[in-house]
């Protein structure tokens, strides 16, 4: 995107213009032609603005169609002065695009209108919609420009905006008390307006009566109080990212405690285990045949269920020493069920 600006040499008629051209769509962002014309004792100028989107989309969530407006509005607005100025002010807060105003507030041809006072009035409407709300607008109503209808919609949603950063679900009755609405439908609609154009994501609760907000975009903020408030809530949440912290730095030490003392249990049983096994072998072997077999399956159960106490595991290793002696001589000459008995005998017939 290119931007050429030229204007005349002669004093006495000083002309500007801006134009946009891009090489990747037919969309055109505004373009601004001023035209001052020296008047004897004063200057008389006039600014035209013309929007032309075509394909090119709109709404706050056009980020590069906004960036463009935008710095074509600061481009003139630093040679624009008096109604020139005035008039500029009048197409920048009209803008679909342009939901930021404090670029503007620091031009210092912007800040002279509040020294005269015709023009005062239209240097408070654009501090209005860089700081305030729809219910400044009315309290003001009768120091102020007479909003047009696009300014009225965009104020509304810059205080929706507003209202959105003291609370993320916003009761439908306070959306009404706000924005000066009568009428439910026409609030929805505002709404439906206001997330399309990319000023807010959120969705309507219509089963509460709310608008539940994620996110929105930014407004100006002062320099004075509004400052201290970002400070303060940026340090808030730095305090509670550390408690976060420590929280989890302790969740750490306790998980690693617990995994030590489960692997230091978990050899001491192993030793308990081999020591049994080793007891069981070392007297069976020592009491001749009918000793227990470790590879017994029965007598590997018997030893890895052995409870961790000592006491216990002595106890079932006399069970197991008392029942090996008693059934020693028994266990290999015996027949089916320990007797030779049949179960059935021929019959001769």
């Amino acid at each position: 995107m290119e931007s050429m600006i030229t204007d005349s040499a002669p004093p006495a008629a000083a002309a500007a213009t801006v134009m946009t051209t891009t090489t990747t769509t037919t969309a055109t962002v505004p373009s601004v032609v001023a035209n001052t014309v020296a008047n004897g004792s004063g200057v008389a100028a006039a600014v035209a603005v013309g929007t032309d989107l075509g394909s090119g989309g709109g709404g706050a969530s056009s980020g590069g169609t906004g960036s463009a407006a935008m710095e074509q509005f600061l481009i003139l607005a630093k040679t624009c002065k008096g109604l020139s100025a005035v008039e500029l002010i009048r197409q920048v807060v009209e803008s679909p695009h342009i939901y930021v105003f404090g670029e503007f507030l620091d031009i210092p041809n912007i800040g002279d209108l509040a020294n005269n006072c015709d023009h005062k009035p239209y240097y408070d409407l654009l501090v209005l919609f860089a700081f305030g709300q729809y219910s400044d607008y009315l309290a003001n109503v009768q120091t102020l420009p007479e909003l047009s209808a696009q300014m009225r919609q965009k104020l509304r949603h810059l205080t929706i905006v507003s209202m959105a950063t003291k609370s993320k679900h916003i009761p439908y009755g306070r959306l009404l008390e706000e924005l000066d609405m009568k009428n439910l439908r026409e609030l929805e609609d505002l709404i439906i307006d206001v997330i399309y154009a990319g000023v807010v994501t959120g969705k309507m609760d219509q089963l509460n009566n709310r608008l539940e907000v994620e996110q929105t975009i930014g407004r100006d903020i002062r320099r004075g109080d509004d400052l201290k408030v970002v400070a303060n809530i940026l340090a808030e949440w730095c305090r509670n990212c550390d408690n976060v912290l420590r929280n989890i730095e302790q969740q750490i030490l306790n998980a690693n405690r617990l995994k030590e003392d489960n692997h230091k249990q978990r050899q001491q049983l192993d030793q308990q285990v081999s020591t049994i096994k080793k007891t069981i072998k070392s007297s069976s072997s020592s009491g001749g045949g009918g000793g227990a077999d470790m590879d017994d399956p029965m007598t590997t159960d018997l030893v890895n269920s052995s409870p961790r106490d000592h006491r216990e595991a002595a106890l079932n290793f006399e069970k197991i020493k008392r029942s090996n002696i008693t059934g020693g001589g028994k266990g290999k000459g015996s027949g089916l069920r320990g007797s030779g008995t049949k179960f059935w005998k021929r019959d001769n017939n």
